[in-house]
C-alpha cells in the first residue's frame, strides 16, 4: 500500500510488521470520511493552529487553516489540523507570558506523539508564536510558519489609533483629566476594527517580522493585514511549501543557525521591534541548541538604525509598512549596506538574499533610508552594572533622548501592588528627575515576568505635563508600550538579585551609550542589604504554576523551563493495542 519513500507517518498508517495497529490507526480515520487513497505513504501534514475565540489576535484562524489545507492537498499531501494551547495575550491571567512553556510542551509533545512529517504553525498573537516555533524546535521536523496578520488600521476622530501605543497614552491623558471617560470608551470602539493583531510595531508583529527574517516563512508573511485576500494566498502557499520541504527533508535545524539569529536581531533594530524579542529570541536558540545571549544582541545591533516609521517608536502602523513594501523592503536595505548574512536559507529554499533582492520601497516615510533614520542606533540597548550583573535592556527608538544619561533618586515599588496602591499618592516623594523601581516581577518573583515595566506615571506629574520618566524592573513590558523603560533585570529580586537592594533615596546612574545601569552605594551596604532581604513571593505554590517557579530561567537566557531547553527530536515508543 505504501509508495517507495517512506515517511514518519508510514510508521502509523502503512506498516506491514504491525498490521493491528495500522488497522487501527487508519480505520479509526477513516470516521471522519478520509478515503483510501489518502493513506497511500503521501506526507502527513500538521496544522498546528492557536484559533480560540478567547484570543482575538486568533480569532480568523479557521479560515487561514482552510488555505493551508488547500495547499497540502494540492502539492499531494494529507492535511491533519490539531488544536494547541492558545495563550491570549489580551484575555489570560495573571500573564499569557506564563504560559508559553506551557503552549510549547503542547506543541511539542502533539508533533511528536502524532503522525506528522511537516507542520504548519499557525500564529499571531504574541506569545503564540514563541511557544509554536520553541515546540516545533524541540521535535526538529519540516516546519513553516503562518502569521494570522495585523489588524487594519484604527481609526478615530479623523487620525489612525494604534493599539496598545494608544491606549497608554490614553490611560496618561485620562489619568491627566485631558479626556473624559466617554472619549477614551470611544478610542476603544475605534481601534480593533478587523480581524487580526495588534497593527503597532509590537510583540505580535514583531515576532511575526523575527519568522520571517530567520527564514521560517514565506516573504511578506510578516505584514500583509489579517482581511487582505494576499495573506490567504500566503496561507495556501505555506501549505504547498510544506509538502515540498517534507520531500527535501528541509527540517528546522537545517533554516535556523546563529547566522540567522544575528539576521533577525539587525532585522529587529531596524523596525524599533518589541524588548520581548530578546526574550523570544533566547528561548527559541535553546531549543535549537544554538548559543545566543545578551552580547549578541550588543554585538549584532550595534549601530543598526531604526529605519521602520511605526508605533510605538514612530507614527505609522502596520498596514501602512506593508504597502510601502513590508519586510522584504527592509531586508533589502539591510542586505545592501552588507548587514546580513545573504546565504541564510529559507523555508522555500532560497537564500534570504534571493528572496529579497529584488524588493522595492514605495514609500520612503514609512520604511526610512540609513540617512534619514528613526534613531540612529536603534538596536535594543543592553545595560550592566551592580543593580544588572546579568544584564537589562532598553529599546532606544521608544525612549526620550534627555534621559539616555541620567542620574537619580530611587522611588522604590517592593510589588506591582504596592505600586497601584501608592502611585497616584500626592504625598508621594517623587518628581520628575526621580527613578521608579519595581521590584519582585521576575520570571519567578511575578511568574511569567507581566508586562508591567512600563509603569504608569504619577498623577501629579501627569498634571504638570510630565510624559516620561526612567523606570527600571525585572519585568516585561508590552511591545507596543513607550518610554524609557529599563526591563528584564537580571538576576530578579524574588532570587535575591542586586535590583532587591536598591531602597529609596538611592541614586542611581543611567548611561545609555556606554551601557551603564549603576547603584551608587557602598558594595559592603548592598551586600549587607541582599542579606537581610525578604522578596515577594507568589501566593499560588501548587500546580503548574509550581512548576513554573521551580524550574524557569532567568529573563536573560529566555525564562525557558530548565528542562525543556534543547532538542529531543521525533522518536516515540510504538504502543500495543
Amino acid at each position: 500500500m505504501a509508495k517507495e519513500k517512506k515517511y514518519r507517518s508510514s510508521e502509523w498508517y502503512s506498516s506491514k510488521s504491525h498490521r493491528r495497529d495500522t488497522f487501527i490507526h487508519r480505520g479509526w480515520m477513516r470516521n471522519q470520511g478520509h478515503p483510501n487513497h489518502l493513506f497511500d505513504g503521501r506526507p502527513v501534514i500538521g496544522i498546528c493552529n492557536t484559533w480560540s475565540e478567547l484570543t482575538p489576535c486568533n480569532g480568523h484562524f479557521r479560515e487561514i487553516a482552510e488555505h493551508v489545507r488547500r495547499g497540502v492537498y494540492e502539492a499531494g499531501g494529507f492535511p491533519l489540523e490539531f488544536p494547541v494551547f492558545s495563550a491570549s495575550e489580551s484575555n489570560l491571567r495573571p500573564t499569557a507570558m506564563l504560559f508559553r512553556n506551557l503552549a510549547s510542551m503542547d506543541v511539542e509533545e502533539a508533533i511528536r506523539g502524532n503522525p506528522i512529517d511537516g507542520v504548519v504553525l499557525l500564529m499571531g498573537c504574541d506569545k503564540t508564536t514563541p511557544s509554536l516555533l520553541m515546540g516545533a524546535a524541540s521535535c526538529d521536523l519540516p516546519t513553516i510558519g503562518v502569521s494570522g496578520g495585523p489588524m487594519l488600521n484604527g481609526q478615530h476622530r479623523g487620525k489612525t489609533i494604534g493599539s496598545g501605543t494608544g491606549v497608554w497614552k490614553l490611560d496618561a491623558d485620562l489619568a491627566a483629566g485631558v479626556i473624559s471617560e466617554d472619549d477614551f470608551v470611544e478610542a476603544e470602539i475605534s481601534m480593533s476594527r478587523s480581524k487580526g493583531h495588534c497593527m503597532t510595531m509590537g510583540t505580535a508583529s514583531t515576532m511575526a517580522s523575527m519568522v520571517e527574517s530567520l527564514g521560517m516563512a514565506l516573504p511578506h508573511n510578516a505584514a500583509i493585514p489579517a482581511v487582505d485576500s494576499r495573506r490567504y494566498s500566503n496561507a495556501f502557499l505555506s501549505g504547498k511549501r510544506i509538502v515540498e520541504m517534507v520531500k527535501e527533508n528541509l527540517v528546522m535545524s537545517k533554516i535556523i543557525t546563529k547566522k540567522s539569529f544575528e539576521n533577525a536581531i539587525k532585522v529587529n533594530g531596524a523596525i524599533g521591534g518589541s524588548t520581548n524579542a530578546v526574550i523570544h529570541l533566547a528561548a527559541i536558540a535553546g531549543r535549537m541548541e544554538i548559543d545566543l545571549s545578551l552580547d549578541d544582541w550588543e554585538i549584532c545591533g550595534k549601530e543598526i538604525p531604526t529605519l521602520v516609521n511605526l508605533q510605538p517608536s514612530g507614527d505609522y502602523l502596520m498596514e501602512d509598512f506593508y504597502y510601502a513594501g513590508g519586510l522584504p523592503a527592509v531586508i533589502k536595505k539591510l542586505l545592501d549596506k552588507n548587514l546580513l548574512n545573504k546565504e541564510s536559507l529559507t523555508v522555500n529554499g532560497k537564500t534570504l538574499e534571493q528572496n529579497n533582492f529584488e524588493a522595492v520601497c514605495w514609500n520612503e516615510e514609512v520604511i526610512r533610508n540609513f540617512d534619514n533614520p528613526i534613531t540612529k542606533d536603534g538596536g535594543i540597548k543592553v545595560l550592566r552594572g551592580n543593580i544588572a550583573p546579568d544584564g537589562a535592556i532598553l529599546k532606544p527608538s521608544a525612549a526620550s533622548k534627555h534621559l539616555m544619561q541620567h542620574t537619580g533618586k530611587a522611588v522604590v515599588f517592593e510589588s506591582v501592588e504596592e505600586f497601584h496602591k501608592k502611585i497616584h499618592d500626592p504625598n508621594l516623594d517623587v518628581d520628575e528627575n526621580s527613578i521608579l523601581v519595581l521590584k519582585n516581577c521576575g520570571p519567578k518573583g511575578y511568574p511569567g515576568m507581566a508586562e508591567v515595566g512600563n509603569m504608569l506615571l504619577p498623577q501629579k506629574l501627569l498634571k504638570k505635563g510630565v510624559r516620561d520618566m526612567i523606570r527600571i524592573s525585572d519585568a516585561r513590558m508590552s511591545g507596543t508600550a513607550f518610554g524609557t523603560v529599563i526591563l528584564h533585570t537580571a538576576p530578579e529580586s524574588a532570587v535575591k538579585g542586586p535590583l532587591a537592594a536598591v531602597q529609596n533615596g538611592d541614586e542611581i546612574k543611567i548611561d545609555v551609550d556606554n551601557g551603564i545601569m549603576e547603584l551608587l552605594v557602598d558594595e559592603k551596604i548592598i551586600l549587607e542589604r541582599l542579606k537581610n532581604y525578604k522578596p515577594v513571593l507568589p501566593e499560588i505554590t501548587s500546580g503548574y504554576q509550581k512548576m513554573y517557579i521551580d524550574h524557569v530561567n532567568q529573563a536573560n537566557k529566555g525564562a525557558d523551563l530548565d528542562f525543556l531547553v534543547g532538542r529531543r527530536g521525533t522518536e516515540v515508543k510504538r504502543h500495543s493495542h
